[in-house]
């Protein structure tokens, strides 16, 4: 299956996801959700359900898992409170099997990659840094806003056109529907992996490849690549 974004031209670019893609951050965001769980009055939630119930926008995805409506101010203290725990919580994630040693190896064969989060971009930026991973990357973009849980098709179009890449020549790699939303909105192709916050079934309803690591994904490009 070719993953592409042009009928005719396999992707030589990765646009990374980095929130349950390159970064194993499962523990942290159940914690995190569960706090808002509890303030909210609500029983806490494991992974899986998580899992169920994840999507974006993230104001309707909340409003499902509390059974109730959330007002402009209910949803500016959730992400306050959300954001306050998963800080805390950060420094216990992990990066995911195969991060960075494959990342090294696509850019060792001349091929390039960037990375696009929907975290924030002045606390990614120097994460990524502390990780000694910024050098293996063309650009890092994350959130430039005060409230997250927006879609990210308009920060894919963006990110792509200040490296000056065509959609057709770049495969995005992500964990949840809306990097598949946000592809097929831009024009790339699309890789889901299943180490994130949305379930297998729920990834290939995407109608796009899904894989259950990273090193499953290049592989996958890496033979697109070569047919």
């Amino acid at each position: 299956m070719r993953v592409g974004g042009g009928a005719d031209t396999a992707a030589r670019h990765i646009v990374w996801d980095w929130n349950g893609t390159l970064l194993d951050d499962n523990d942290a965001v159940v914690a995190a959700v569960n706090a808002v769980c509890a303030e909210f009055g609500r029983d806490p939630i494991d992974l899986e359900h998580w899992r169920s119930v994840f999507s974006r926008p993230l104001q309707q995805c909340y409003e499902r898992l509390l059974e109730r409506p959330l007002t402009e101010a209910d949803w500016n203290k959730l992400d306050v409170l959300y954001h306050q725990h998963y800080r805390e919580l950060l420094h216990t994630a992990r990066l995911a099997p195969g991060v960075p040693d494959e990342l090294r190896t696509w850019a060792a064969a001349g091929r390039t990659q960037s990375l696009l989060s929907m975290w924030f971009h002045d606390e990614l930026v120097p994460l990524i840094a502390q990780l000694e991973l910024a050098p293996l990357f063309e650009r890092v973009d994350g959130l430039r806003t005060d409230v997250g849980g927006g879609a990210k098709a308009e920060h894919l179009e963006r990110h792509l056109a200040a490296q000056r890449l065509h959609p057709a020549d770049v495969v995005l790699i992500g964990d949840v529907l809306d990097d598949a939303r946000a592809a097929e909105q831009i024009g790339t192709g699309c890789v889901l992996v299943t180490t994130g916050v949305m379930s297998r079934s729920a990834l290939e309803s995407a109608g796009v490849p899904v894989v259950d690591s990273i090193p499953d994904a290049l592989e996958l490009i890496t033979e697109d690549l070569a047919a």
